[in-house]
């Protein structure tokens, strides 16, 4: 179960990746919503496939050998990393596509959108955990 929710977890990464980039330059390309939804659906999508990461990810991060609640856990880089860094740097990028979903929603505007969901994007893009940081981690 653990490896196939890790698969999931890595490889959905870039199902995020390609729909925040694809609603944010949707985003950046409008200039109103006005009463049609459709022009939304982009940038819900995105924020749906976010929210699945995090129930995924969190799922793993309480079945996960990389995550320790000792006393240790800070003095070592990997699972400090999994343990406070990544689920921080995560969760703030969550949370701010979300509020910029919101946001979206009651001005009518793509601008909160833009702004927010590249936020978001690159607080994920520092979380990830690159195979060039030499996390233990590969592309999927």
């Amino acid at each position: 179960m653990y490896n196939g929710l890790l698969h999931a977890h890595s490889g959905l990464r870039w199902v995020v990746l390609v729909l925040l980039v694809a609603a944010i330059i949707h985003a950046f390309s409008k200039r109103d919503i006005g009463l049609n939804n459709k022009n939304r659906k982009l940038a819900l999508f995105a924020m749906i496939s976010v929210h699945v990461q995090l129930l995924i990810g969190l799922v793993l991060y309480f079945i996960s050998d990389k995550v320790q609640f000792s006393g240790d856990a800070m003095g070592n880089t990997l699972t400090r990393f999994y343990t406070v860094e990544h689920l921080v740097g995560m969760l703030l990028a969550i949370a701010v596509i979300t509020i910029g979903h919101s946001k979206g929603k009651k001005t009518e505007s793509f601008k909160p959108i833009a702004l927010y969901y590249s936020i978001g994007l690159v607080l994920i893009l520092v979380s990830i955990p690159w195979p060039f940081r030499n996390l233990g981690a590969g592309l999927f």
